[in-house]
């Protein structure tokens, strides 16, 4: 797949299937839409399109309501690849761009750059200054600009009740299963395993601490999951906390996973964890024993989960 991230210059080498979207978390609706934009351009020939926008709509029209997205642009991108998706290109959003026309938006990008012949979309798509147009305006700069417009219905969107804000709140709420269930895929963080404090060594859990470079991923609630990695091949299951370890003075925030019957030397590697489900909220101990009884109780907890959802 093509990852189109400077569009200044760009022409699509060939006429284009497109669908536009943000697409955060590509979940089962998504999904739908992208199959349909795949299998349109294979009956026609053409190029299977998205495109998407970065930063979020909503970074830029409402800053002071951050929003944490549920996949970095790499995530998404390697996704839409999987599904079929040749072309992906991101549009810097900023003002200046919401600021566009209606049909400076369809001439310039739509039909300039991407070259569309097809466009699917779903029914309350808006674009424009203003967002001032719709599915019925697109129909009819389509006609000006000799593209077919595809709108996907109302009951095939809102039947299925999904949408990326609902997954949002469940992950804010740690409600794991209904975001997995939501998003089709496992929920996943990656990050650079660095040196940490290693007091889990002590309590018979050493851990690896991950960084989490993109400052926009979503982090799930505060507390205790039950996750697994993919080694060389293979699931290698363990907890994750995610919190502010009240039990252990100074010691911060951190998002740290133990790994069962796991040996090898983490240090300075990516990896990716994808989530399970959600344990138990994060609790402050009396005592280091306490919190060692209680972490012993977790692996139990997330080893049952495991074995019974596999």
């Amino acid at each position: 797949m093509q990852l189109v991230t400077d569009i200044t210059h760009f022409q699509s080498p060939e006429h284009t299937v497109l669908t536009i979207g943000t697409f955060d978390g590509i979940h089962i609706g998504h999904q739908r839409i992208i199959t349909q934009v795949v299998e349109r351009a294979k009956e026609q020939g053409l190029l299977p399109t998205v495109l998407t926008f970065f930063p979020h709509p909503r970074m830029v029209l409402d800053p002071s309501a951050p929003i944490a997205l549920i996949q970095t642009i790499e995530e998404r991108a390697q996704l839409l690849a999987s599904y079929g998706i040749a072309q992906l290109v991101i549009q810097p959003f900023s003002k200046q761009f919401a600021a566009l026309s209606a049909q400076d938006y369809v001439r310039e990008l739509l039909v300039g750059k991407l070259r569309a012949k097809e466009i699917i979309i779903g029914y309350d798509h808006r674009f424009g200054k203003n967002r001032s147009a719709g599915i019925e305006e697109l129909k009819a700069f389509g006609q000006q600009y000799h593209f077919q417009v595809e709108e996907i219905p109302v009951q095939e969107v809102d039947s299925l009740s999904v949408s990326s804000t609902k997954i949002r709140q469940a992950l804010e709420k740690g409600d794991v299963q209904t975001a997995n269930h939501y998003l089709g895929y496992s929920f996943s963080l990656a990050g650079v395993v660095v040196h940490g404090q290693k007091l889990g060594r002590t309590l018979g859990y050493p851990t690896a601490n991950l960084q989490i470079e993109n400052s926009h991923k979503l982090i799930p609630k505060i507390g205790v999951y039950a996750v697994y990695m993919l080694w060389e091949g293979k699931k290698v299951f363990g907890m994750l906390s995610i919190g502010k370890n009240p039990t252990i003075e100074g010691k911060g925030e951190s998002i740290e996973v133990y790994f069962f019957d796991f040996s090898s030397d983490l240090y300075g590697k990516e990896i990716r964890l994808y989530f399970i489900d959600f344990i138990r909220d994060e609790v402050k101990f009396p005592s280091l024993e306490a919190l060692k009884a209680q972490l012993k109780k977790d692996e139990d907890n997330c080893k049952w989960l495991i074995a019974n959802s596999q």
